[in-house]
């Protein structure tokens, strides 16, 4: 047995599900497990983003729990296994890597990824847009991203960076109209547009828009909390330059942090 501890997992996760296991096991269904996927997955990112290796152990052993669960209660309900789940992800793996499993040459890391889309393409033949198959349960701004990256790949593209940045300007242009009509939906369509030029913004410097934005987010809490340290009166008793001057003074101090 080359891998005792993952057929031990799979046998506790059966034992669980079984009469004798336990109720709350029993009573999981895919729907009501689809909330635990995202946060054991969002929280192995976390492990990875903070370099905590120990902790990503521990996430990846949650994701994994998943994994299992899941194929547990498709075997209960008789449509497939762990081992089906694994077959299909080994044969994919070997389909898609003909330059590792088969005589395919490459030369570099975009033959390889051209590889991939075509095999990848000739597997999902029921795939009528370039556009099919983006994660509908993603956050946004991934999507963006994926979209874009999709659409660019057959040629739909800015012809330069500037004429990029100009689109940018016309949609926040469009977006103050917005404002001036009082139009909260036409509002939210121009601001959509505002965000999905930027993610293109991003894509054409070979910059991952959501790791952007997490680290966008990571430094603003930083600094706030520093701001709460730095407080002496209740954050809401302070005036807007009050609050500039807090806000300053929280940035300085972290650049002597760091």
């Amino acid at each position: 047995m080359k891998y005792p501890e993952l057929e031990r997992l799979v046998d506790i996760i059966a034992v669980l599900r079984s009469e004798n296991g336990c109720q709350w096991d029993r009573e999981q269904t895919h729907k009501s497990l689809r909330p635990n996927m995202l946060e054991e997955a969002y929280e192995a990112v976390d492990a990875i983003d903070d370099g905590d290796i120990p902790n990503l152990r521990e996430e990846l052993g949650d994701v994994l729990l998943q994994v299992v669960l899941h194929s547990q209660i498709a075997k209960d309900n008789g449509e497939f296994d762990i081992e089906d789940v694994a077959r299909e992800l080994s044969d994919k793996l070997i389909h898609r890597h003909p330059h590792v499993f088969g005589d395919t040459k490459v030369n570099s890391t975009k033959d390889i990824l051209d590889n991939w889309d075509k095999l990848k393409k000739e597997e999902k033949k029921d795939r009528k847009s370039v556009l099919d198959g983006i994660t509908k349960s993603q956050s946004a701004l991934m999507a963006a991203q994926k979209i874009s990256k999709k659409a660019v790949k057959v040629g739909f593209e800015w012809d330069s960076v500037e004429s990029l940045k100009e689109c940018i300007k016309s949609e926040y242009k469009e977006f103050e109209e917005a404002v001036q009509s009082g139009d909260k939906e036409h509002m939210e369509d121009e601001m959509g547009d505002i965000f999905f030029a930027a993610v293109n913004l991003a894509r054409w410097y070979k910059i991952d828009a959501e790791q952007a934005l997490l680290r966008a987010n990571k430094k603003f809490v930083k600094r706030f909390k520093k701001m709460e340290e730095l407080a002496v009166k209740p954050l809401e008793d302070y005036s807007y330059e009050e609050y500039d001057k807090l806000w300053k003074q929280a940035k300085l101090e972290l650049s002597k942090e760091n």
